[in-house]
């Protein structure tokens, strides 16, 4: 098998992972997903039909059923960082006595992440059964337009509450469904939308604690070397003075793991963090990520029963308790309170 060869199947599997992943987060019709699709289907063509099939139960294994694959790539490379971070970076600051307490806060984030991941990933996200469906009808308003009164799951053979849907990971109906989180494989839904909720933003705490540590520990050896006001003879024999790009190229020589690293939590705070914002404008709207895609999707299309004929109907979020009142209901969801009050 030819290096070309290679190439075309290796895109071909990138491009229908990326058509799929497209497909699960909701969004059916983007235009990454149409493109991803079109040049997957061109691509097949010079693929052999064996290597193809392969390639899809691949796919469907890693993005339609519940897998432990992203949950030990999420561990493994949270241990590469902090095995690093300990090896090198604390280490290095220690001896440029930067204040312990600042060298121990990632480790503090740390275990408070793992506990959110454990609580998270292990906790009932809110199944929808027989004995508890009955309650759960009464907790949210169908709003007519996302959710309808009438709708039965054909898989749970259930009629699902306002705010529910059926997660094909799990095969099971969730109460106020997010989204299923491949990284704590297991689904967001209203009983473990808290610890979900501090899960990410310790995680992103994490990254952006590390990166600035180890960003002020190159900084200081920077300053403390002196560079900023040297020389160097470059190519042709002429001396320059430093510049950034000299430094960076210094100093990943010199310590090539740290500025590695740093690269990489950098990326991730910025990842994390953009999807950080995301989540909390949701917690204050009192959205789920679900809600917010169909509410997208509907924006384009009509609904005959509840609107004149040719007009596109309105989405209105009805769910809304203001600031506060959303905040508390992802810590406090309206099934617990209610719980409480029979109690």
């Amino acid at each position: 098998m030819d290096f070309l060869t290679l190439f075309l199947i290796y895109s071909w599997f990138v491009l229908s992972a990326m058509a799929l992943l497209c497909l699960c987060s909701g969004q059916r019709e983007s235009f990454l997903a149409r493109s991803a699709s079109a040049v997957s289907q061109t691509l097949s063509f010079v693929i052999p039909a064996q290597l193809q099939s392969v390639a899809q139960r691949v796919l469907h294994r890693l993005f339609h059923t519940r897998s432990c694959l992203f949950v030990v790539l999420h561990v493994v490379l949270q241990a590469a960082v902090y095995v690093e971070y300990t090896w090198e970076v604390f280490v290095y600051c220690w001896e440029l006595q930067f204040h312990l307490l600042i060298l121990l806060l990632p480790y503090l984030l740390l275990a408070g992440n793992v506990g959110c991941f454990i609580l998270c990933s292990r906790a009932n996200p809110g199944v929808i059964t027989k004995s508890n469906h009955a309650s759960l009808v009464k907790i949210y308003a169908y709003d007519g337009v996302l959710f309808q009164k009438g709708i039965v799951c054909p898989t749970c053979d259930l009629e699902k509450p306002a705010r529910s849907k059926h997660c094909s990971f799990c095969s099971m109906c969730v109460h106020r469904f997010d989204h299923h989180c491949v990284w704590v494989n297991n689904c967001i839904g209203a009983s473990n939308a808290k610890y979900f909720f501090l899960y990410l933003f310790t995680l992103t705490a994490m990254a952006a604690t590390t990166a600035v540590i180890s960003a002020a520990f190159l900084i200081r050896v920077v300053l403390l070397s002196g560079m900023m006001h040297g020389s160097y003879i470059d190519d042709q024999g002429q001396e320059r003075a430093v510049d950034i790009l000299f430094l960076i190229q210094h100093l990943f020589l010199t310590f090539p793991r740290i500025v590695f690293m740093l690269g990489f939590v950098i990326l991730l705070t910025l990842v994390l963090g953009a999807y950080s914002c995301f989540n909390l404008y949701l917690a204050l709207t009192n959205q789920t990520s679900n809600e917010w895609y169909k509410s997208r999707r509907h924006g384009c299309c009509h609904h005959p029963t509840l609107q004149p004929h040719d007009r596109q109907a309105v989405y209105k979020n009805i769910y809304s308790k203001g600031v506060w009142g959303n905040l508390m209901e992802i810590f406090k969801p309206p099934a617990v309170l209610e719980s409480k009050k029979r109690t």
